[in-house]
């Protein structure tokens, strides 16, 4: 058996374990260079995924017990995909931290790597139930990265944090035991196989199991009216914390699209399409409340935690357009934002540490220091960010106006998507000219910027003329990963039926 699809989850998992143990415990160097040296191996791993994942959708049994009973990890175009982006930003944002936020407090690079751990063992399950103790396993994480080196606005954008996670959980084990009660299966290909086979009585039921996931995942995704809880927790969070947590949403993004692409897909009969009427209205809403977010923002940081209410409602609405037949632009969508509003956290770090006391604050103040190369830095990420071309940003946006036909969802789309730009490009503006044009005669006391910092973000950053310059294999690639919702849910089934049969047929 290839246990290649199990390095995602077991590298980050061994590295975590081994920090904590003599002599790494107290060497946060050493820590550095192993969590630097784990995750550019997981960059590699993830090209490797892709490259493999392109040609047949891999199934890895643990322990040789076959699905449905057993624990199924699956590596499909889509996973490889969000295995990839999660890896470069990871990376980047550990190149970061490097001797700024490891050293304010304790076990900042073992919680990292489980952060990780829990992140790509979220896309790589096949099984619902494995599914919820990653999620488990990447918010226990969260909560101590976002408290990391203490503060009065950590801690209660903390307990905030804590609390609705939690109450997410408790619901998420409610609608667990709801499905497998209908279903007798948590594993995401055998749920698909029987969703359409049930009664009117248990469909009631698997329904009310359905719309409580959706509620769960909008919690975790910052779907409105779930959204509230996002910008001040992201704009507390340490800056590489924050960056990795650009990914967070778009675990709630992707859970949305396998359980209601594959089990809830067009193949369940008459739950068919489950949240399609729930996720219209309120992916337009998400990118409004975002948008406008963006407009009011005091600062940086929380102008970009409100870019990411932005990107989940885009991608949420780039599900449902045309029944999801052109979710490939979603998925280049997702991979641009993730990278970009990585990048911005880290931009309004820097810009942070050179006012001083004002930090990123939209607000007049003293001018800071010489700075070309992070006001490049600054408008690069901003064009990203609100889509203007010739960024990936300005292709991502076209491609999802242009998967719309019909003109009842032109009405939807359109205004939502070009409005939210121009406030975007508003805000933006508004934010460069505060930043680095108004100010006092007097200059700030320059802090010091490390090169790897300023490397990290640039490697961010060089992500979007890639996808700019590659944007048709990328594209290609992202339609196949789409398709891959349904199509490997059929293989494991296939698999399923096949390993029955031979159970069947041994004496």
């Amino acid at each position: 058996m290839n246990h290649f699809p199990l390095m995602p989850i077991l590298l980050p998992s061994l590295a975590g374990m081994v920090m904590l143990l003599p002599p790494l415990a107290a060497r946060v160097r050493a820590q550095r260079w192993l969590a630097g040296g784990v995750l550019a191996a997981l960059v590699g791993v993830a090209g490797l995924l892709l490259h493999h994942a392109a040609n047949q959708p891999q199934i890895y049994a643990l322990g040789g017990w076959q699905p449905p009973f057993g624990i199924m990890l699956l590596v499909d175009r889509l996973t490889a995909l969000m295995l990839a982006v999660t890896a470069v930003l990871a990376f980047c944002a550990c190149v970061y931290s490097a001797g700024k936020e490891d050293g304010e407090g304790p076990f900042f690079y073992p919680l990292y790597m489980f952060q990780v751990m829990g992140i790509n063992g979220a896309f790589l399950t096949g099984d619902i139930f494995n599914l919820f103790v990653f999620f488990e396993v990447l918010l226990i994480s969260s909560y101590a990265l976002l408290v990391h080196g203490g503060g009065k606005e950590k801690t209660r954008a903390g307990f905030q944090y804590v609390t609705l996670n939690l109450l997410g959980s408790a619901f998420f084990l409610i609608a667990l035991g709801t499905l497998y009660g209908t279903l007798g299966s948590l594993n995401m290909a055998d749920m698909a196989a029987k969703v359409g086979l049930l009664s009117p009585a248990e469909q009631a039921i698997a329904k009310a199991g359905g719309l409580l996931l959706l509620l769960v995942f909008g919690l975790k995704s910052a779907l409105l009216p779930l959204q509230f809880w996002l910008p001040h927790t992201y704009a507390a969070a340490p800056a590489p914390v924050a960056a990795l947590f650009a990914i967070m949403t778009k675990v709630g993004v992707y859970a949305i699209y396998r359980v209601f692409g594959g089990i809830f897909g067009s193949d369940a009969g008459a739950l068919a399409h489950l949240a399609t009427p729930w996720i219209w209205s309120l992916a337009v809403a998400t990118i409004v409340i975002g948008a406008l977010g963006t407009y009011a923002a005091p600062s940086l940081r929380l102008l970009t935690a409100n870019m990411v209410i932005v990107s989940v409602g885009t991608l949420l609405l780039a599900f449902v357009i045309d029944g999801g037949q052109h979710l490939s632009a979603g998925l280049y969508y997702l991979l641009h934002s993730t990278v970009t509003t990585g990048a911005l956290f880290l931009i309004a770090d820097q810009i942070r540490l050179q006012r001083g006391t004002t930090q990123d604050r939209l607000v007049s103040s003293k001018q800071m220091r010489p700075t070309g190369v992070l006001g490049a830095l600054f408008v690069v990420g901003a064009i990203a960010a609100i889509g203007l071309p010739p960024l990936s940003g300005f292709i991502g946006k076209t491609l999802l106006l242009h998967s719309t036909h019909r003109f009842a969802e032109q009405v939807w789309v359109w205004p939502a998507l070009l409005l939210s730009s121009f406030i975007a490009l508003i805000a933006f503006s508004r934010a460069g000219t505060t930043l680095f044009w108004q100010g006092s005669a007097k200059r700030s006391a320059k802090a010091k910027t490390r090169p790897t910092q300023i490397l990290a973000i640039v490697i961010l950053l060089s992500v979007t003329p890639v996808l700019t310059l590659f944007a048709d294999p990328i594209v290609a690639y992202s339609n196949g990963a789409a398709k891959d919702i349904r199509q490997s849910m059929q293989i494991v089934q296939q698999t399923i039926q096949e390993d029955r049969s031979s159970t069947h047929a041994s004496p």
